[in-house]
């Protein structure tokens, strides 16, 4: 058994057993200063927390059930539990995965990927095939899944290291992959990349989606933060990010040949696989690039009208995010592949699994949860709290880097999405008691919830890439503690603390 197997199973074990106890302490424990919808709350997300920590059941079990206790247990009537299943941000998380999945099936993802690998500045370079490899992958997880995207680059970098290994063996080199550094940095490559890509846009991963649901929800008078003023701080973290990650790993992991002999008849021979452009293709790029254009177009517009006037009243409320995204999606059921046949870009079956309700139901859970700690008043008793444990009148930078520092410890643990959804609702309650912005912290949360990059079960491009045995953990921590301190400290913060505040005006 594999020592992640083994800390797996007893991490489940221990939460299956520490979870209901907690909660039953808490429930009976007396506490000043909560109502009793409130103190029972605070029980059940004891319980939530640490079962989205230690998974003893899926994620999005743990999600359903909070809400289904809250009810049972008379803390909320039945529509204040599920309410927030039916939020607008659950929609743009639906269509931002259909049109994911329609570049998926049609071959769009792999086109823009082995296009960039084949191109001729890359050559067969090991460096230069290390940075496009990087590319590729956060150009695709920018718009699709993290996982998707390591999924189809995983077989390109393991093929890419067979090339090294013939050709060393025709050199009279033999060579152990799992013990060669480049195969290391590579993989490690793949993997960081595809995290890294997702902070670009609000829909490149789940928690950045699902900050901005929380500041809708908990802080409705903070200004929105629209898509094109996300990507205007997403691409120069991700920029940055990628820099260094790209430094520690070339500094680590460095390959000791200067050419790879081989490499450019591989990539171009998955290039020729994909066949001249399909009908398919030209369509999920028309459907894609509509939701794009209806996601930025309003903040352009905006430049030359006033937010207030007619002609922006009319974009807002008839094409939100949301919208946008759905008109997206959708628009691949009806964009004709063969109309003849009836045959479309996409069909009903392949659109729905591309759909990861397991994801929409964390995310729903971690929102009706959040509303509830708002409405029984759970989240100002915690703000308070937390006031006082910071002195009382912390610096802003402190509060915020208390925060990112938490969020990144706790997603190095567990799933990224289930940190962001336990920390997300006390950190924007917190913001609020103590007068900042919550958006700030929103948006620290979100980028450090990416930069789990220290073990497998951080993320699952980490995840695939250690299963190839080509990744150390001992390297994986090394390499991935580096880029997360410094990641945090000259990246996050004062992206956070500069470039957002200055965007968002707060």
């Amino acid at each position: 058994m594999s020592k992640q197997v083994s800390f797996d199973q007893t991490r489940h074990i221990v939460g299956a057993i520490c979870g209901p106890l907690c909660a039953l302490l808490l429930w009976f424990m007396p506490i000043n200063g909560l109502s009793e919808p409130a103190h029972h709350l605070l029980a059940i997300m004891a319980l939530v927390a640490i079962w989205w920590i230690t998974e003893p059941v899926p994620i999005p079990v743990t999600s359903l059930l909070g809400p289904t206790l809250c009810v049972v247990l008379g803390i909320v009537p039945m529509q204040g539990a599920f309410e927030q299943f039916a939020n607008p941000m659950i929609f743009l998380f639906m269509g931002g995965f259909l049109l994911a999945k329609g570049m998926m099936i049609n071959g769009l993802d792999k086109r823009i990927a082995y296009g960039l690998l084949s191109m001729r500045w890359v050559g067969d370079s090991p460096r230069r095939i290390f940075l496009a490899i990087g590319l590729a992958c956060i150009l695709c997880s920018g718009w699709i899944s993290n996982t998707a995207t390591a999924a189809m680059m995983f077989p390109i970098a393991l093929g890419l290291l067979e090339a090294i290994r013939e050709m060393m063996a025709a050199n009279g080199k033999k060579i152990d992959l799992t013990k060669y550094k480049y195969a290391t940095g590579l993989m490690l490559m793949t993997a960081y990349a595809c995290s890294i890509g997702g902070v670009m846009t609000p829909i490149g991963t789940p928690p950045n989606i699902m900050m901005l649901g929380f500041l809708d929800q908990l802080a409705p008078q903070a200004p929105s933060v629209s898509f094109f003023q996300w990507m205007v701080w997403g691409v120069v973290a991700m920029i940055l990010y990628f820099i260094l990650a790209y430094i520690v790993l070339w500094k680590l992991f460095p390959a000791d040949v200067k050419h790879i002999n081989g490499a450019q008849e591989f990539i171009r021979k998955y290039v020729d696989s994909l066949g001249s452009w399909t009908r398919a293709q030209k369509n999920t790029l028309i459907a894609f690039a509509t939701a794009v254009v209806l996601w930025i177009a309003p903040s352009i517009i905006n430049i030359f009208y006033d937010s207030h006037s007619d002609v922006m009243t009319f974009i807002n409320s008839r094409f939100p995010e949301a919208i946008a995204a759905m008109i997206g999606g959708l628009l691949l059921f009806f964009l004709p592949v063969n109309l003849k046949k009836g045959q479309m870009t996409m069909t009903w079956k392949e659109g729905m699994e591309g759909i990861e309700w397991g994801t929409l139901l964390l995310f729903g859970g971690g929102l009706a949860m959040g509303a509830m700690m708002y409405t029984t008043g759970l989240s100002a008793w915690v703000g308070t709290g937390i006031k006082e444990a910071l002195g009382g009148n912390p610096h802003e930078w402190v509060f915020v880097m208390v925060f990112c520092v938490a969020t990144l410890i706790l997603s190095e643990l567990t799933s990224h999405t289930a940190s962001t959804n336990l920390i997300a609702p006390i950190a924007i309650g917190a913001a609020l008691s103590l007068g900042f912005s919550p958006i700030p912290v929103a948006i620290g949360i979100a980028l450090s919830s990416s930069l789990g990059f220290m073990m497998p079960v951080s993320t699952p491009p980490n995840a695939i890439v250690y299963a190839s045995g080509y990744v150390p953990i001992t390297k994986m921590i090394k390499s991935g503690a580096i880029i997360d301190i410094i990641g945090i400290l000259l990246v996050t913060i004062p992206i956070v603390m500069l470039l957002v505040k200055f965007v968002m005006g707060v």
